[in-house]
């Protein structure tokens, strides 16, 4: 029996990709593999018997990923799962920084009780809460992975002029977009001719705080941001001194912190940008169906700390090893030529996976640097 531990509330039609031979729950123990959603695991003990650990979802800051590589344990996301949702909510955030939609609904509510006076004060008062149409105007994307792209081509189609910046865009990507879509050399250029800007970057050590005065000096006078992505990609202070200035006329983010509530021109929606029955169908399912994979056949699809290796179906005796010592030398211990090999690299942790004949057994000593070795019969 192979044990899954949930660490939140996991989509049943994620938990049914498993079938006979599994068992699943919050409370299970002995566990080889973990499926998460915002749960943190940083001070959560981890089971030696742990292999892999499943984010149904695409950011990791959950997870401790530093130790779990150096226990061997594989970690997964699922990008691109919950994108259309959050493309959704992007695509709402343009007309509510526009628009001033969210104000105006609380401001309706204090009319209440007001009578046959209501109309009239609805005529006197739509004043304070208007706003530019998007048609026509330019949308920046910082970030044009899986939701940028998306929004990218969203936008377009509603009549924007969209450009886009991402240094790590991919060909197969690049391919995706609107024939309509541009992309900027820099991220400077594209935020000097943006009127809308909308952040899908992922959160580094780089891309921590870097909307921040500097970066905001280089926009547009009123220039219009949303952040779907992370909030510590905006140094908070620097956005509110700009929104003081009238530097920036609206933000609008998923992340609330205490020092941007309350703040006129700051409309903060609390974390709902996955938050679809859809979106969490999906992760679940694509969190389920590559632990499951990696489980039996030793295949890493989507992880976050070791190489994507695609595996022969079928095997007699598979040997997979997680190591940071040379594969020459893990080659060498296996102490046979394998019929199938395939070996790869992600930062400084490599993945080697050998096939052989059905009654290979493998060596009792391996090198140091060694952090894990699963065999596998097929």
């Amino acid at each position: 029996m192979i044990n899954i531990r949930t660490l939140n509330k996991i989509a049943a039609c994620g938990l049914s990709q498993f079938g006979e031979g599994y068992a699943f729950g919050d409370a299970v123990e002995n566990a080889q593999a973990v499926l998460v959603r915002s749960a943190s695991m940083h001070e959560l003990p981890l089971d030696p018997a742990v292999l892999a650990i499943a984010r149904a979802g695409a950011g990791v800051n959950n997870i401790p990923i530093e130790s779990c590589t150096a226990r061997g344990v594989c970690v997964f996301n699922t990008p691109g799962a919950n994108a259309n949702a959050v493309k959704e909510l992007v695509v709402a955030a343009l007309f509510l920084a526009s628009r001033k939609v969210a104000e105006a609904l609380t401001w309706c509510q204090t009319l209440k009780g007001k009578g046959d006076e209501v109309g009239k004060l609805v005529e006197k008062g739509k004043g304070a809460f208007g706003g530019p149409e998007i048609l026509g105007k330019t949308l920046g994307l910082v970030g044009m992975g899986a939701i940028g792209g998306l929004v990218a081509n969203a936008a377009a189609a509603l009549g924007m002029k969209v450009v886009g910046f991402d240094p790590y865009l991919s060909d197969a990507a690049k391919a995706q977009l609107d024939p309509a879509v541009k992309l900027a050399e820099t991220r400077e250029a594209l935020l000097a001719k943006c009127d809308y800007i909308s952040l899908h970057a992922p959160l580094t050590p780089e891309t921590k705080g870097s909307v921040n005065a500097e970066a905001l000096a280089g926009c547009k006078e009123g220039v219009r941001i949303l952040n779907f992505s992370r909030a510590d990609l905006v140094n908070s202070g620097d956005l509110l001194a700009a929104l003081a200035s009238g530097r920036v006329a609206a933000y609008v983010t998923d992340f609330p912190t205490d020092d941007l509530l309350g703040v006129a021109g700051v409309t903060a929606i609390p974390h709902l940008g996955a938050s679809t029955p859809e979106s969490e169908d999906n992760c679940a399912v694509m969190a389920a169906q590559q632990v499951k994979a990696y489980l039996e056949t030793g295949a890493v699809k989507n992880s976050v700390n070791l190489p994507a290796t695609q595996l022969p179906a079928q095997f007699s005796a598979r040997v997979c090893v997680i190591h940071t010592c040379p594969a020459e030398e893990i080659l060498a211990a296996l102490g046979a030529t394998p019929a199938h090999l395939v070996s790869g690299k992600r930062g400084e942790t490599v993945y080697t996976v050998a096939d052989f004949a059905a009654d290979y057994m493998p060596k009792a000593e391996m090198p140091e640097g060694v952090l894990r070795v699963r065999v596998l019969r097929g």
